[in-house]
Parts: C-alpha cells; sequence; structure tokens
C-alpha cells in the first residue's frame, strides 16, 4: 500500500498520536479501575459468601442489582456530561463510586449488600458511554474502531491483573482485625478516588479547549470531526422516548446485550467455576487470568483489522458466534479443568474482540445530536440484561448444580445477537464500513 507523504497526511498522524498518547492511557487506567471495582465481589465472595451467609441465589441478586441502578442512572448521567463536560463530570463519577466501593467492606448481610450494589452502579453509571461520548469528540470514524478496543482492553486486562491481585488480597484475612475481602475492596478503592482527582487535570472537555495542541492541529481535528458529524446516520436527532421506541436502537441494544452479559457473568461466576475444580484461592486467581490474557491481545489485534479493512459487519456477528460456540460445547467438557478454561477461553476472545467494531458501528448509526443518550442507552440495556444475566446463573445453578447449564441462555442471546446484525446491516451501508484513510 502507498503511504501518503503529504503535509496533510503529516498532520493528521502528528495530531492523532498526540490526542492517542495524551488521553487513551489515562482513561485505560481509569476504567481498569471502574472494572476492578465492579467485579472484584467474585473474588471477594470466596471468602465473603461464607462469612455472611450468602447463598448463591442472593448473591446473583445482590451483584445483579448494581446493573438495575445502573440502568436508571446512565442515560441522564451521560447528558449531564454533555452539560457540565467531561472533565469534571468523569472525576465526579470516579470520586463517588470509589467513596462507595470502600464502604462494601462493611456490609453485614444481604440487605446491606444489596443496597450498596445499588449506590455502587448508580455512582458508576455514565462513566462508560461518557467515555466512549468523549472519545467521538476527539477521534473521527475512522480511528474508532481500534482506538476503542484500545480502550476497552482495560475490561480483561482488569480480570487478568485483578484476578492473582485479588486472590492475594483475600490472603490479608485477619490483618489488623479485617476479613481478607474487607481488604479487597478497601485496597482496590483507593486508587480510583486518586484518579478521579487526577482527571481534573489531564482531561480536556472538547478539542477547541486543548492548549496542548498547536492551532494548526485544533483547526484540522475540529474540521475533521464535524466532517465526519455531517454524514447521514440511521438514527437522527430524537427525543429519549422515540429513541428507545426506535427499532434500530432496539435492535443495537440486543445485539449488545448478548456480549455483555457474557462478560459480566462471566467475572462474576468464573472464578466459582474454577474454584469447583479443587482449587486454592490463589491457583484460582492466576488460572482464572488465563482467558483474559489471551483476550486482551486478541481484542485489540481484532479492532485494529476492523478499521484497516472498514469493515465492522462481520467483524460484529463474528465476535458474537465464538461466544456462541464457546458457550455452547461448555456442556460437554464433563468436569475437565483444560477444556473448561479453552472454552471459556473462547467465549471471552468473542465477548471483548465485538467490542471494538460494535462501539464504531453503533457510533456511525447515531447523529452527534443522538449519540450523548443512545450510546449511554444502548449500554444501559445491555448492563441490564447482563445484571440479570448474573442473577439467572445463580438460580440456575442452584437448581441444577451445573454451571454449564446455567450458562447457556447466552448461548441463545449471542446467537440472536449475530443474526439480528447481519440482519440491520443488510438493509443499509450506513455504520457498516468506515472510511480507511487512518491506516
Amino acid at each position: 500500500m502507498q503511504v501518503d507523504h503529504s503535509p496533510e497526511a503529516a498532520l493528521e498522524k502528528a495530531t492523532m498520536r498526540r490526542v492517542t498518547l495524551r488521553l487513551v492511557p489515562f482513561l485505560m487506567l481509569c476504567y481498569f479501575f471502574a472494572l476492578l471495582d465492579r467485579v472484584n465481589v467474585g473474588f471477594a465472595a470466596l471468602q465473603m459468601n461464607h462469612d455472611l451467609g450468602l447463598s448463591a441465589a442472593v448473591f446473583g441478586l445482590g451483584s445483579s442489582l448494581f446493573f438495575v441502578a445502573y440502568f436508571l442512572v446512565e442515560v441522564p448521567s451521560n447528558l449531564a456530561l454533555e452539560k457540565f463536560g467531561a472533565r469534571r463530570w468523569i472525576a465526579r463519577i470516579m470520586i463517588t463510586w470509589g467513596i462507595i466501593s470502600a464502604g462494601m467492606a462493611f456490609v453485614v448481610g444481604p440487605y446491606s449488600f444489596y443496597g450498596m450494589r445499588l449506590l455502587l452502579g448508580a455512582a458508576e453509571a455514565g462513566f462508560f458511554p461518557g467515555v466512549l461520548l468523549y472519545l467521538t469528540y476527539w477521534f473521527p470514524a475512522a480511528y474508532r474502531a481500534r482506538i476503542i478496543a484500545i480502550f476497552m482492553v482495560s475490561i480483561p486486562v482488569a480480570s487478568f491483573i485483578g484476578s492473582p491481585v485479588s486472590a492475594l488480597l483475600l490472603e490479608l484475612n485477619g490483618v489488623l482485625g479485617l476479613k481478607g475481602w474487607q481488604w479487597l475492596f478497601l485496597m482496590e478503592a483507593i486508587p480510583t478516588v486518586l484518579l478521579g482527582l487526577a482527571c481534573l487535570r489531564i482531561l480536556t472537555d472538547r478539542p477547541s479547549d486543548a492548549k496542548w495542541l498547536s492551532d494548526e492541529q485544533r483547526a484540522w481535528l475540529k474540521n475533521r470531526i464535524e466532517t465526519d458529524g455531517g454524514k447521514k446516520a440511521a438514527i437522527g436527532h430524537m427525543s429519549i422516548w422515540q429513541l428507545f421506541r426506535n427499532k434500530n436502537f432496539l435492535v443495537m441494544a440486543m445485539v449488545c446485550a448478548g456480549a455483555s452479559a457474557t462478560g459480566t457473568a462471566l467475572s462474576i461466576w468464573q472464578p466459582q467455576i474454577l474454584k469447583g475444580f479443587g482449587l486454592s484461592n490463589l491457583e484460582t486467581g492466576f488460572l482464572n487470568s488465563v482467558p483474559y490474557g489471551i483476550a486482551s491481545v486478541l481484542m485489540v489485534l481484532w479492532g485494529r483489522h476492523s478499521d484497516r479493512t472498514g469493515e465492522r459487519r462481520w467483524h460484529t456477528a463474528a465476535a458474537l458466534l465464538l461466544i456462541a460456540c464457546g458457550l455452547g460445547a461448555l456442556s460437554m467438557t464433563k468436569g475437565m479443568l483444560a477444556p473448561t478454561v479453552m472454552l471459556l477461553s473462547c467465549a471471552l476472545i468473542g465477548a471483548y474482540s465485538f467490542k471494538g467494531p460494535f462501539w464504531a458501528l453503533s457510533s456511525t448509526w447515531m447523529s452527534p445530536k443522538a449519540a450523548a443518550a443512545g450510546l449511554a442507552g444502548i449500554n444501559a440495556i445491555a448492563n441490564l440484561v447482563g445484571g440479570g444475566a448474573i442473577s439467572l446463573v445463580g438460580l440456575v445453578k442452584e437448581s441444577t448444580g451445573s454451571f454449564a447449564l446455567a450458562l447457556l441462555p447466552l448461548v441463545l442471546l449471542t446467537f440472536a445477537g449475530a443474526l439480528s446484525v447481519l440482519w440491520m446491516t443488510r438493509q443499509s451501508h450506513v455504520g457498516v464500513s468506515a472510511a480507511a484513510s487512518a491506516a
């Protein structure tokens, strides 16, 4: 492929490199701790459930209540971000959820567990879709799949690094009179509050405010973003109520729900699935990190390939089909550890590789005026389904004694999602492919 050495290409390369280095690593670090504070309850459960007398059904319900509050607050939070600016609003979100996450160390039974999970969901709501919206202010459409994939690599990395770290923190059981699971919540919440304060200094609301870009770079980026925003979108400006009745919006939310429910359910239940093979807490922590480590690498490569080819449709559908195949085959492992880890890896590779192409696709399906509510709405519905999946897995496991059977509903949901994205995108070329000018 011929390389463009024109002044315009050089300006684009320099601008996007500076924007990427300024924003993406910091946002990845913030998201890493967001996910750690959300899913560390899965490791805390290895001690906490026994100490507090929480059954699988009670734990599943409490864990899923996070997503009920998340669903209710997410769209208003994203609209507030657009009004008050990302710098202040993302800082507010992080400081609030860090304090509440630390408070999880002081739950004493089912009802305090339920209440704190609700508060945590309300506090964190809006962070992820807020960052997605924020990235559309700074990155043209042709860059979004790779940038979103790089940003979202924090999800599997949080479990890859967080699993052994959480397991080690459980070993502090009894230090200063606190349980290991209490140390886990306290120690993993502190960095979140500090990063929230750092947002006020590092983040910039819009390219026009970026004093760390040259005048020429600011003008180029502003013009490029406005050009992308002027292209025809399948979902134009509409009210929240119109949006939630829009066919394209609802299909996108259902498509996202399968991958979201898979990632969420496994982040909570996978440590207990692996612990069921007779592993110690530390062995569980290290083995649990393996599928996430593999997924961390492959999701970035998949996002880059989607940008390089300019293809979104099959990159999204193929990832969903991989989840369905991985979880569908899990019931045939007959209690063998190695095949279980391999199939869980397939499911998580699909769940995370899905994210870059899908969010790049969905952002081009919505006009800039619809994006704030639209991106938050899709994520809110998907997370609500994910929360329901956590509770459903707990109920089915308690009824049947089998995690493999408990995960089968996710097979149907992801397979239906793959068919839906293929059906939706065959009718229109809007958002199906991205300009591949930023190879």
